[in-house]
């Protein structure tokens, strides 16, 4: 019997119990070389398996078939519907056996849409794909990073927001959160969520590392300029927990124009900071960070309008924009009015006379939306406390680190060891 068909042969036979499948997996193992070196064959056996019964063995078949060489379009049209397909129909048990190789499948539809410029076409079947492959909501797997990098390319913002609200507290390989924070980040500015953007932004920069990498020094342009949008400041230093190697080199990496629009900004004067924009555009725009460079000068009669809400109860449109440099009443409507609809400022404009009247915070912060807000937060510290209190159980326990700390207390701890010396008197 010819050796293919002896596999398919036993992917059909051996598909009914946890036994069989555990035995189709030690045979497709061995077998995995001679499935790469007969890929040009394999494209009618994916037609003769059944995607939903056979998980494990069409998963093995489809890695070796589109495994096999650089695509082109046509070929990725084939291709898309196929794992399109088993994707949504595979068996979660089943796949988990390799997860691996359903990593590979899926990254190749990644880079098969992308190669057909249609991103949109992988946004839903990644999403399936991640969330069969997830143990729990908690652990990140390293399709979250290509679902985020889809969604992007897609514009397909919400559709990523719906992973970023899970809390994640396992993670298989430091490359995927740093990938994970970041295209999440650009996707919570796509969506002008810039509060959650800068968490995320901000765990790429202060997470642990060996070595500096592209990623991190990207996240922390992005980061100056969120927090500049964002909060109308930015803060040189970093925690105290950030890497020792980030500290001494991101700043370098990022003084200009990065470091350089955050001084600019902290003069307070909008025309020096527009000059320092649009003198360092092509910078800006080669690294695509212009659009976020000009919501910074934004943002700059943005906090000089709230400085008015400090000092005046009313205030003419006209002098609104003689005061921050706006280029008529007009321009400064507009501006009061996406405050409000923000929730920047409290405010109400008489149509008539062109007067703005500043009014205080009405929360009250009494309602029952409120109260429910309130405990749901407390219910997630309090689950976020329980898992930090067990984590460090596990690690008092752990033998690899007690034998560690053994060996530096061994260095340093003194005390524990010596003995006094007696003397006679």
């Amino acid at each position: 019997m010819d050796p293919l068909e002896a596999i398919v042969a036993q992917i059909q036979g051996l598909s009914s119990s946890s036994s069989d499948i555990s035995r189709l997996h030690t045979i497709l193992r061995q077998s995995d070389d001679s499935l790469r070196s007969e890929s040009n064959r394999l494209s009618p056996i994916l037609s003769l398996i059944d995607p939903s019964i056979h998980s494990l063995g069409f998963l093995y078949i489809l890695d070796a078939f589109t495994a096999s060489s650089a695509l082109n379009q046509p070929q990725a049209e084939e291709i898309v519907p196929i794992i399109t397909r088993f994707i949504s129909a595979c068996s979660v048990e089943q796949i988990r056996l390799a997860p691996e190789k359903f990593v590979s499948v899926c990254k190749r539809l990644k880079d098969q849409v992308m190669l057909l410029e249609a991103p949109i076409r992988g946004v839903a079947p990644l999403l399936t794909a991640l969330r069969k492959l997830q143990v729990s909501t908690e652990h990140l797997t390293p399709l979250h990073a290509e679902f985020l990098l889809i969604c992007l390319l897609a514009k397909c913002y919400k559709t990523g927001l719906s992973i970023l609200d899970d809390d994640v507290f396992e993670v298989d390989h430091p490359r995927d959160l740093y990938l994970y924070c970041y295209y999440g980040g650009m996707i919570c500015i796509g969506q002008k969520r810039f509060q959650k953007a800068l968490d995320l932004l901000h765990n790429v920069v202060t997470a642990p590392m060996t070595m500096m990498n592209a990623i991190v020094i990207e996240a922390y342009k992005k980061y100056i300029l969120v927090s500049l949008i964002r909060h109308g400041q930015f803060s040189t230093s970093l925690p105290k927990y950030c890497s020792p190697l980030a500290q001494r080199n991101l700043k370098i990496f990022c003084q200009n124009p990065y470091m350089e629009v955050a001084h600019t900004y902290n003069t307070g004067k909008v025309a020096d900071l527009e000059a320092f924009v649009n003198a360092n555009a092509i910078k800006f725009e080669s690294e695509n960070n212009l659009g976020l460079a000009k919501q910074v000068v934004s943002s700059m009669y943005k906090r000089n309008i709230q400085r008015l809400t400090q000092t005046y109860l009313t205030l003419s449109l006209e002098d609104i924009a003689n005061t921050v440099h706006l280029n008529s009443a007009k321009e400064a409507e507009l501006h009061v009015l996406q405050m409000i609809q923000d929730g920047d400022i409290y405010a109400t404009i008489n149509q008539k006379d062109g007067m703005v009247r500043f009014l205080e915070d009405p929360e009250q912060y009494k309602t029952c939306e409120m109260i429910e807000h309130i405990d749901s937060s407390i219910q997630r510290i309090m689950a976020l406390s329980k898992k930090l209190t067990k984590s460090d159980e596990q690690i008092a326990c752990d033998q690899l680190y007690l034998s560690k700390v053994g060996r530096e207390r061994q260095r340093y701890d003194f005390d524990d060891y010596d003995v006094p010396q007696k003397f006679n008197i």
